[in-house]
């Protein structure tokens, strides 16, 4: 194997990390609005994803601008995310990506929009009610971008637990499970006691007052008395599918 280059005194010191260690360290400024790291996909196999919450419609408008020149440069990249974004910014967006798919009730665009072949072990996303929905969406199409299989089973919460028992198929074919419940949370303690595979579970902020905005599924997953689970942020269906995904890579 070569040597790594040496770095110099003219180079950044994104230049100089990548120079010792060999890992890509391709940096976009965009005049303070962001640092987008342009080379996270060949580091870690998938490019970076643009949380759109909290930014301005012009800012993420910028950002869709220069993934685009980016990508026009390199095609080997995989589809950049764009989560959590409303409909004001979905519509910039779409004004610099028209190309690119739009999931309403999961607030993502991914772009380019075809999304790869799957490799990998099946990811099962188990949504409890319908309210959960759009994180489990996030998660379905995080997974589904990432290229490995996935399945969604909505509405199975413990309210009715025949629903979850008409699943146990689907429980013993996945490689990785990702649970999506609010209220009480106790679906993830429920499907982890059923399945081979690792858990992840999901607390969405769905629920009545003691739900505190997800707070009271969050406790109850993280207490899951089922071994194998482990817990993402609330809402967070992205960072749920993105474990998922890696955890049922090809071995």
């Amino acid at each position: 194997m070569p040597e790594p280059a040496q770095p110099t005194s003219d180079t950044t010191a994104s230049d100089e990390l990548t120079a010792v260690s060999g890992i890509p360290l391709d940096v976009a400024d965009l005049d303070g609005i962001a640092e987008l790291d342009l080379g996270r996909a060949a580091r870690r196999g998938f490019p970076e994803a643009v949380f759109c919450e909290g930014k301005t419609v012009t800012q993420v408008r910028a950002i869709a601008a220069r993934l685009r020149r980016a990508r026009a440069a390199d095609e080997t990249t995989g589809a950049s995310l764009f989560t959590r974004a409303s409909a004001e910014q979905a519509a910039a967006i779409l004004e610099v990506l028209p190309e690119a798919l739009h999931d309403e009730t999961a607030r993502l665009l991914a772009w380019p929009p075809t999304a790869p072949e799957p490799t990998g072990g099946l990811v099962a996303v188990f949504c409890a009610g319908t309210s959960d929905l759009p994180v489990a969406r996030e998660a379905v199409l995080t997974i589904t971008y990432l290229g490995r299989p996935t399945e969604l089973a909505v509405d199975v919460g413990v309210a009715g637990l025949h629903r979850i028992l008409g699943r146990v198929d689907l429980i013993e074919q996945a490689r990785a499970i990702v649970v999506v419940a609010g209220m009480d949370g106790a679906l993830a303690s429920v499907v982890a006691g059923l399945a081979r595979a690792p858990v992840v579970a999901v607390p969405t902020s769905v629920g009545y007052g003691a739900a505190f905005g997800g707070l009271a599924p969050l406790l109850t997953m993280l207490n899951a008395c089922a071994p194998g689970v482990g817990v993402v942020n609330i809402d967070n269906g992205y960072g749920a599918g993105h474990l998922a995904a890696q955890i049922a890579a090809p071995a």
